[in-house]
């Protein structure tokens, strides 16, 4: 049966139809190698370390080749199979490394090339798209490079605040030529009396009279400005939501910087809607005046850089957000406490070299002077009080200066004379780095 055609017997001596299968020649494999574990390291990664420019092999001025791998023969064993011959560059020498199953891996050798920089590779062994920044060749021991305190010039959209906060009193001038009127007559007629009659008790009578009204106007004087934040501090907080257009109203929320946001120029706080870095000097008996109206034994301001931009305010009542309106030579009134930075004596001086650099970028001279540096800011995430008039245009909400001085009315309780003030104003609390939030 072994002879029949159209069948053929299998080697385990079933007969099956058709005829036996042609066995054709095995194509001889390739030898396989173990693969090393590279670690992230370019420098072992065939190709990958080719494409920049990190040799493998041994030494040379540049990469040699990715390695060769020889076909091995059919009957080869099973070891054969798992190790393979690689063959070093051209300029590497004839001289190959043997790779076996125990790890072992080629000895790595220096590539330096003298063309085009290579692509950085970090620690990591990741391979990033951009150089990486300054900072991370630099020694420990070397020093950071000296910053720069140039004076920075904003644009118009920039309100630059020069001015002293001006405050007046809002009295009628029909109720001063009154006053004044009552004062003249009693001086007159307590004098009249006390050269008739001959007794000085008239006269005290009327100082009696005139010394309390004195007292009074002296202690508007003096505490015009805190009365004036008393009254803004008292001052109820209005609802964005059901504000009309035109009210005069008062936010307080969180802000966020516009389209240009500012920084303080000494210690160049960045994000800020307000900056102010201010310098002032002390007068003493015969010495140099910071201002034409500088008195003896006082402190006057000698520079400053006031700084106020548009920004947006978060309402705490309603959640609404508007823009408030203080860039483009705005009318603001800040009420922010600066803070004292530096404190220069004849004795101190020489240990402030970058305050000395920032007077000398200003042209400001550095003699013996006593000087005293302060900066006070608003930085995004502040809570802040804004008071201002309501402008509804379209979809946008937006706080804009009032056209008419805001007065606090008379407070009798407190003894104070109507005063008042012109512009947008800002009041800010004085612990603002705790109550600053991220956004």
């Amino acid at each position: 049966m072994g002879s029949r055609t159209g069948s053929h017997q299998l080697s385990n001596g079933l007969i099956v139809s058709g005829r036996p299968e042609q066995l054709k020649e095995r194509q001889p494999t390739m030898g396989s190698r173990a693969v090393p574990y590279t670690g992230g390291d370019v420098k072992k990664s065939g190709e990958l370390g080719k494409m920049y420019g990190v040799g493998f092999s041994g030494g040379g001025d540049f990469p040699g080749p990715p390695p060769i791998l020889k076909p091995s023969s059919r009957g080869s064993s099973a070891s054969q199979h798992n190790s393979g011959s690689m063959r070093s560059g051209p300029n590497s020498g004839p001289v190959g490394h043997k790779l076996t199953n125990s790890g072992s891996m080629p000895k790595k050798s220096s590539c330096s090339s003298s063309g085009q920089l290579m692509t950085p590779i970090q620690p990591t062994g990741l391979i990033t798209s951009g150089p990486l920044s300054s900072n991370t060749g630099r020694r420990s021991g070397q020093l950071e490079p000296a910053a720069s305190f140039k004076k920075v010039v904003y644009g118009s959209s920039v309100t630059s605040l020069n001015d002293e906060i001006k405050l007046g009193f809002r009295v009628s001038r029909v109720a001063m030529w009154v006053f004044l009127v009552v004062v003249l007559m009693g001086l007159v007629v307590g004098a009249f009396l006390m050269v008739a009659v001959k007794k000085a008790m008239i006269l005290v009578a009327v100082a009696g009279v005139l010394a309390p009204m004195v007292v009074i106007l002296l202690w508007n004087f003096a505490y015009k400005e805190r009365g004036l934040l008393g009254y803004l501090k008292r001052y109820p907080d209005a609802e964005l939501r059901g504000a009309t257009d035109g009210q005069f109203v008062k936010v307080t929320g969180v802000v966020t910087c516009g389209s240009i946001p500012l920084e303080t120029s000494f210690q160049q706080t960045p994000r800020c809607v307000y900056a102010s870095t201010e310098l002032y000097e002390y007068k003493g008996w015969g010495g140099k005046s910071a201002h034409p109206g500088h008195r003896c034994f006082s402190w006057g301001r000698r520079h400053s850089e006031k700084y106020v931009a548009d920004f947006y305010i978060s309402d705490f009542q309603s959640g609404l957000r508007a823009m408030v309106k203080a860039g483009y030579g705005a009318k603001v009134v800040p009420f922010v406490k600066p803070t004292t930075v530096i404190d220069v004596t004849k004795s101190n001086r020489e240990l402030s070299p970058n305050f000395l650099r920032w007077l000398a970028d200003r042209s400001l001279s550095s003699d013996d002077r006593i000087m005293r540096l302060k900066e006070g800011y608003i930085k995004e995430g502040s809570t802040v009080s804004v008071m201002g008039v309501v402008r509804r245009h379209e979809n946008v909400l937006m706080i804009v200066p009032p056209a008419e001085p805001i007065s606090t009315g008379c407070q009798w309780t407190r003894f104070l004379l109507p005063t008042y003030i012109e512009g947008l104003i800002l009041t800010c609390e004085d612990s603002q780095n705790a109550d600053v939030i991220p956004v």
